[in-house]
């Protein structure tokens, strides 16, 4: 009996693997089947470093370079934030929180990742955009700053969890011979503990990464909407997942504005996979070491 249901569970999840697998390449053969036209009748390098974002002209322009830099901005600008408050947390919990301390904000991290992005979206648009108007007498609150803050918040549950478990795994023996040779506490934490797990913090950051370029919801609905490349933080951007979220009920199927907007997809999806593969590597190298 026990052999028949060994089978049976090990069929199933066979099953499941495989059918993961096929929506997995459904989905990447999908957006490339749609995007890759696009480049019958543009160019790729007018398409990847053009700066007119112009889909319905009568002459419609394909550069989505405005859009690349736009994703890069608020990008960066939310590491900055999330960083070292994602680190920090990490730190915090995993070498100076008591045990009750711990088992409070590790709960607290873990709901702050499980807000939908649209309820972080209306808390900037409602809230804190704003609030940024008024503080740095801005015309508009809704720019590369106010995005960057809010994805930051977002990101910082991602760096933070994975970080506090690189962090756990250290060895304890490491900890007791700093501490054996005069280190205080604070030296141990930098100078030990935070290299021999950096790269599950590295691998976290380039999680973050991926998370924050891939985001829809709050960038549509905080940074602005623009298409220009911005010559401060105090300036509304369009990055690549907004322009797909807005445009795409506005397209018609198959003409070259949809076919762009699966091409936009095609970008992002080599950027997001590019920065997993990266993670993936560093884990492995971590692992085999």
């Amino acid at each position: 009996m026990n052999t028949y249901k060994e089978k049976a569970f090990r069929a199933l999840t066979y099953i499941a693997s495989l059918f993961v697998i096929l929506f997995l390449f459904g989905i990447i053969f999908s957006i490339f089947k749609e995007g890759l036209p696009l480049f019958k009748q543009v160019n790729i390098k007018d398409f990847l470093l053009g700066s007119a974002w112009y889909p319905t002209m009568a002459t419609p322009e394909f550069g989505i370079w405005t859009l690349i830099i736009g994703s890069l901005y608020v990008t960066l600008g939310a590491l900055i934030i999330a960083i070292p408050l994602g680190l920090g947390t990490a730190i915090y919990i995993s070498e100076v929180a008591g045990q009750r301390m711990k088992e409070i904000s590790k709960p607290v991290i873990e709901l702050l990742a499980g807000i939908p992005s649209v309820i972080y979206g209306l808390f900037g648009m409602a809230f804190l955009a704003p609030a940024i108007r008024q503080w740095f007498g801005l015309q508009v609150g809704l720019n590369v700053f106010t995005a960057s803050i809010i994805l930051g918040i977002m990101v910082v549950p991602i760096i933070a969890s994975m970080s506090e478990d690189a962090l756990s795994t250290v060895p304890k023996a490491l900890r007791e011979a700093s501490s054996a040779l005069g280190a205080t506490h604070w030296e141990t934490i930098c100078k030990v503990v935070v290299p021999a797990a950096k790269r599950g913090i590295i691998g976290s950051i380039l999680l973050g990464f991926g998370r924050a370029v891939g985001e829809t919801m709050v960038v549509l609905m905080v940074a602005g909407g623009s298409a220009r490349i911005p010559h401060s933080i105090f300036e509304s951007v369009r990055p690549m997942t907004s322009s797909i979220a807005a445009e795409m009920g506005e397209t018609v199927v198959g003409d070259l504005h949809y076919a762009a907007l699966f091409a936009i997809a095609i970008v992002l999806f080599m950027i997001t996979f590019l920065t997993n593969l990266v993670t993936e590597l560093v884990f492995l190298k971590r692992s085999a070491r």
